[in-house]
């Protein structure tokens, strides 16, 4: 049996923290699924074609990752890929305390289905979505923190 891995998130911009995660874990697995969730709750800074283009680029040569996007519960993502695993990574403790609370739940839903955290090389640890976004809202440079080629420019 193949054993495909989803990676989920807004990667809202994708981060060298993601593309790190990704890259230890394709040893780990034959496929690996990007899976960039559409919130409909959550207010996106980039817009999804691009953060997917952006993805398509970082691991354009590697033919053990596919992008997808979806919508929903990630369990129910998971079934309807049959994958088996879902990759997380976790940079604080509170990283841990949230993704373990989700893991547990998702194992309620789907015993099938395991999660496994990775953790950031400790250089890249302190690198978020959140705080890249900010500087480029602020007008910063933010090439240290995203992968090479990405550009990142104020919407």
């Amino acid at each position: 049996m193949k054993r495909i891995a989803i990676f989920p998130g807004s990667f809202d911009p994708i981060t060298k923290g993601h593309e790190n995660i990704l890259q230890r874990a394709l040893p780990l697995f034959d496929e690996i699924i990007i899976a960039i969730g559409k919130n409909s709750s959550k207010q996106n800074y980039f817009p999804l074609e691009q953060r997917e283009k952006w993805i398509r680029q970082v691991f354009a040569n590697e033919p053990k990752v596919r992008i997808e996007t979806y919508t929903g519960l990630t369990i129910e993502f998971c079934k309807k890929m049959n994958a088996k695993y879902i990759l997380r990574g976790l940079r604080t403790s509170a990283d841990f305390e949230f993704e373990k609370a989700i893991a547990q739940n998702n194992k309620i839903m789907a015993s099938e289905i395991e999660t496994v955290f990775i953790l950031p090389i400790p250089e890249l640890s302190a690198i978020n979505s959140t705080i890249v976004r900010d500087i480029v809202r602020n007008n910063g440079d933010a090439t240290p923190f995203v992968p090479k080629g990405i550009e990142l420019k104020a919407q």
